[in-house]
C-alpha cells in the first residue's frame, strides 16, 4: 500500500512527516510527501489572531484531502481546530512528546528583557510570571525566530520544547514546567488526519497511542467548551487524567484556573463548562481588546 501525505514546508513539519512515514514504512507502507503552503505560512507579518488563529495552518491540508489531492495530513495537534469539516477523521494520535515551552535566551536569563512570541497565552503567563517584561510579536518558523532573537531584536523567544527536540535543536535556555506555564491544548503532540476511508484508517491506526489520545481528547473537550481558539490566553494539560486548565487576561493580571482528576469526556466537558462560565468575562474581554466578534 502506498499513501500521500500531506505537509506544510517547514523543517519542523517536514520533520514530524518523516517520523510518520518512517513508522509507516517499518510497516510496509510507501509514503510519499506532498507539500502543501497555507495562508500562515504566507502570511508572517501580523498575530495569528489577525488572520484566522492556528486554523489557518490547517485549512488548506483539509481541503486537499477532501478534494483526493493527498490521502492524509501531518499536524502539530495543538494547530487542529477544535470543530472539523465533516469527512474528515484524526487517525492516529502518536506518542506525545514534552508538552512544556522553552524559554530560549542570550546570554543572562537576569538580562532578559525583551520576549518574543506571538502567542496571547505566552504573553500572558509571561506578564503574569513578570509584568515589567516587554512582549513583542514573532512568528516564522524556528530558524527564524533563533536568528532573529541573534541578530539582536529580542533577548529571548518562547518555543515549545518538542518542537526544538524534534529538530535537533540545543540552545541555552530553561524548560517552563507545564503545571505552572499550562501548555496549549495538544502540544507536543502530532496528529495524523485522514480521509473517512476504513483501509487508511487501519493502517494509520496502528500509529496511535491510546494515553495519549485519550489525555489529548480531554484537553479538547474543555477547549471545545470554552469556544476561544487561541484568541483568548488559556492553557489546557492533561497527564494521564489529571487536567490543568486555566484562562488568563490578555495582561496576565486576572485568572481563572480548575485543577483536577477527570475519568471521562464527560467529565472533561462538565469542567470546560464551569470554567467557561467563572472566566467569560475574560474570554469577552480578549475579544473585544483583539476587535474579533463572537457569539455564544
Amino acid at each position: 500500500m502506498s499513501v500521500k501525505i500531506g505537509t506544510r514546508g517547514s523543517k519542523l513539519a517536514l520533520a514530524q512527516t518523516a517520523t510518520v512515514c518512517k513508522k509507516l514504512s517499518a510497516l510496509g507502507i510507501d509514503a510519499e510527501q506532498v507539500i502543501i503552503k497555507t495562508e500562515g505560512d504566507a502570511t508572517t507579518g501580523v498575530p495569528l489572531h489577525e488572520i484566522g488563529g492556528q486554523g489557518v495552518f490547517v485549512r488548506a491540508l483539509d481541503d486537499a484531502i477532501l478534494a483526493g489531492e493527498i490521502d492524509c495530513a501531518v499536524h502539530s495537534m495543538k494547530d487542529i481546530p477544535a470543530f472539523r469539516p465533516n469527512g474528515l477523521l484524526t487517525a492516529a494520535v502518536l506518542k506525545r512528546d514534552s508538552a512544556a515551552d522553552y524559554l530560549a535566551y542570550k546570554g543572562s536569563l537576569d538580562a532578559v528583557k525583551v520576549i518574543g512570541t506571538s502567542s496571547t497565552r505566552r504573553r500572558a503567563q509571561l506578564l503574569r510570571h513578570d509584568p515589567d517584561i516587554s512582549i513583542k510579536d514573532l512568528r516564522g518558523n524556528v530558524d527564524t525566530r533563533i536568528r532573529k532573537m541573534a541578530a539582536g531584536e529580542f533577548d529571548a523567544i518562547l518555543l515549545a520544547e518538542a518542537g526544538l527536540t524534534r529538530l535537533g535543536i540545543r540552545i541555552p535556555g530553561e524548560r517552563f514546567p507545564p503545571e505552572k506555564f499550562v501548555p496549549a491544548p495538544n502540544q507536543g503532540t502530532i496528529a495524523v488526519v485522514s480521509r473517512a476511508d476504513p483501509s487508511l484508517m487501519e493502517w494509520l491506526s496502528t500509529l496511535d497511542h491510546s494515553q495519549t489520545r485519550t489525555d489529548v481528547a480531554v484537553e479538547r473537550a474543555v477547549m471545545e467548551q470554552l469556544g476561544s481558539g487561541c484568541f483568548t490566553p488559556l492553557g489546557i494539560y492533561c497527564h494521564e487524567g489529571h487536567l490543568i486548565a486555566e484562562v488568563l487576561s490578555l495582561d496576565g493580571t486576572r485568572t481563572e484556573r480548575i485543577e483536577t482528576d477527570v475519568q471521562t469526556i464527560e467529565q472533561a466537558r462538565e469542567q470546560g463548562r464551569q470554567l467557561h462560565v467563572r472566566a467569560k468575562d475574560l474570554i469577552d474581554d480578549a475579544y473585544q481588546k483583539l476587535g474579533i466578534r463572537h457569539e455564544w
